[in-house]
C-alpha cells in the first residue's frame, strides 16, 4: 500500500483477539518483526488493534507503538492480580483518577479510554461508557452481502472469476505434443519405406512395372513427395 502519512481514518484495519496467544512462546525475531510493522504501518493507512485481557499480555516494545487504549473493568481478587493491576495502571498517563480503584469498578459497557491527539500525544484519559454496538450474531443476508460486493472499488479486478492453466494441464499439452510428434514420425518412416519400394520412373522396367497404370505411377511419386516433406518438417520442428 502507498504511504499516505497521517490520515484521520484507516483503509484497513486488523483485530488480533486473543492477542496474548500470538506473543505466548514468540522468539525475538518475531517480537521484533511485530514491532517493526506496528511502527510503520500506520503510515500507510493501516490500523492494528490487538484485544485481550490486560496490557501485559502485549509486549512492551509492541505496547509502546499502540496510540489508543481502550480497557474494560480489571479483578484484583489475588496478589498476583493486583501486582499485575499496578503494573497497567503504571501504562496510563498522568490522571486525576484513581485508576486502580476504577478499573475494579467500572460497570457493563464502561472502560477508561485514551486516544493520540491531533498534536500526536495522549489525550487525558477518560472514563468512558461505551454505545452498544449496533450488531448482530446472525449471518449476513445475502442481499447484503450483494450489495457490499457490487459497490467495493475492487469489482472491476476481481469479479471475473479466471480459471489458469494449471501445472497437470501443461504437461498434459506437452505429452500430448509429443505423442503427436512421435505418431508423425512414424507415419514418415512408414510413407519413405513404402516409397523406396515403389519402382521411380524412369529406372530399370520389370514385368511388374510393365503392368503399372499411371494412375498407380502418380500414386507412387505423391507417397513419395509426401513422405519427404513430412521428413523436412519434423526435422525442422525439432531443430
Amino acid at each position: 500500500m502507498p504511504e499516505v502519512g497521517d490520515s484521520d481514518k484507516p483503509e484497513l484495519v486488523f483485530f488480533f483477539d486473543e492477542a496474548h496467544l500470538l506473543f505466548s512462546d514468540a522468539s525475538d525475531d518475531f517480537l521484533e518483526t511485530i514491532t517493526q510493522t506496528v511502527r510503520l504501518i500506520r503510515s500507510k493507512g493501516v490500523g492494528i488493534f490487538f484485544v485481550t485481557q490486560t496490557p501485559k499480555d502485549v509486549p512492551s516494545d509492541v505496547l509502546a507503538q499502540l496510540g489508543s487504549r481502550v480497557q474494560h473493568q480489571l479483578r484484583a481478587h489475588t496478589p498476583d492480580a493486583a501486582k499485575s493491576l499496578k503494573a497497567t495502571v503504571s501504562t496510563y498517563p498522568h490522571t486525576a483518577y484513581d485508576l486502580e480503584e476504577v478499573l475494579t469498578s467500572l460497570g457493563i459497557g464502561e472502560a477508561i479510554v485514551t486516544v493520540m491527539s491531533d498534536r500526536g500525544a495522549p489525550t487525558p484519559v477518560a472514563w468512558t461508557r461505551l454505545r452498544a454496538p449496533l450488531g448482530s450474531m446472525d449471518p449476513t443476508p445475502v442481499d447484503q452481502i450483494e450489495a457490499a460486493v457490487s459497490a467495493s472499488a475492487l469489482l472491476t479486478k476481481y469479479a471475473t472469476a479466471v480459471d489458469p492453466r494449471s501445472a497437470s494441464e501443461i504437461l498434459g499439452e506437452q505429452v500430448a505434443a509429443a505423442a503427436d510428434d512421435e505418431h508423425l514420425r512414424q507415419e514418415a518412416d512408414a510413407l519413405d519405406k513404402a516409397a523406396r519400394k515403389t519402382p521411380r520412373t524412369g529406372s530399370r522396367t520389370t514385368s511388374r512395372s510393365r503392368r503399372m497404370s499411371p494412375v498407380d505411377r502418380a500414386v507412387g511419386e505423391a507417397s513419395r513427395t509426401l513422405a519427404r516433406e513430412l521428413i523436412k518438417n519434423l526435422f525442422r520442428k525439432r531443430r
